[in-house]
C-alpha cells in the first residue's frame, strides 16, 4: 500500500508544480501584454462560464461528489499504510521502543544464513509473520526445516518483541527434487 501512496503523492505534487507554473506563465503572459488574449488557458471564457452557475447547479454539485469521493480514496490509502514497525517491549513507563520490519528480517537472516548446511536464504518479517525461504544443497527440507525453526525461536526468545510473530520456513533443495 505504500506504493501506491507513494504513488500517488508523486502524482499530486507533479500535478501541483504544473498548475503552479502554468499559473505563474499567465501571469506574466497578462502582465507583459495586457490586452492580449491568454497564452494557453481562455480564463475569462471560463469565467464567464462560471459566473453563469449557481450552487444548487447540477455541475457544482457533481464536482464536490467526485472530489468528496477522491479525498475519501486518499485518505483510506494513507491510513492503510500505518506505520509499518514492529514493537519491543517497553524498557519503561512513558518509553516505548520498536524496530523496523527491515531489521528484524535481517537479524534472523543473519541467524539462519549461519547455520550449517544453509546455501542461502531470503527473510520478510512483519510484526505478525516472519517468512524464511532457504537454499541447501546438502540437506532434505525435512532435516533442515525443524533445526531452522527451532533456531529462529531461540532467537526471538532473545529479542525483546511485544508480540510473537508466527514464523514460516520453507527450504528449496535438490535433494527434494529427486
Amino acid at each position: 500500500m505504500r506504493v501506491v501512496v507513494r504513488l500517488l503523492s508523486t502524482l499530486l505534487g507533479l500535478a501541483v508544480v504544473a498548475a503552479g507554473a502554468l499559473l505563474a506563465l499567465e501571469v506574466g503572459w497578462h502582465w507583459w501584454r495586457p490586452a492580449a488574449d491568454p497564452l494557453l488557458v481562455p480564463w475569462p471564457r471560463w469565467q464567464a462560464q462560471l459566473a453563469s452557475l449557481g450552487w444548487d447547479a447540477y455541475a457544482v454539485r457533481v464536482g464536490a461528489g467526485v472530489l468528496a469521493a477522491a479525498g475519501l480514496v486518499l485518505l483510506l490509502c494513507a491510513l492503510a499504510a500505518g506505520d509499518r514497525a514492529v514493537r519491543l517491549t517497553d524498557p519503561a513507563d512513558e518509553v516505548s521502543v520498536s524496530t523496523s520490519p527491515r531489521s528484524l528480517a535481517r537479524l534472523v537472516g543473519l541467524t539462519v544464513r549461519a547455520q550449517d548446511n544453509v546455501a542461502g536464504a531470503t527473510v520478510t518479517a512483519s510484526a505478525r509473520r516472519i517468512r524464511v525461504r532457504a537454499k541447501s544443497t546438502l540437506e532434505s527440507e525435512g532435516e533442515l526445516r525443524p533445526r531452522l525453526l527451532e533456531t529462529v525461536a531461540a532467537l526471538l526468545d532473545d529479542v525483546p518483541l511485544a508480540r510473537r510473530p508466527k514464523v514460516s520456513v520453507v527450504v528449496d533443495s535438490p535433494k527434494d527434487r529427486r
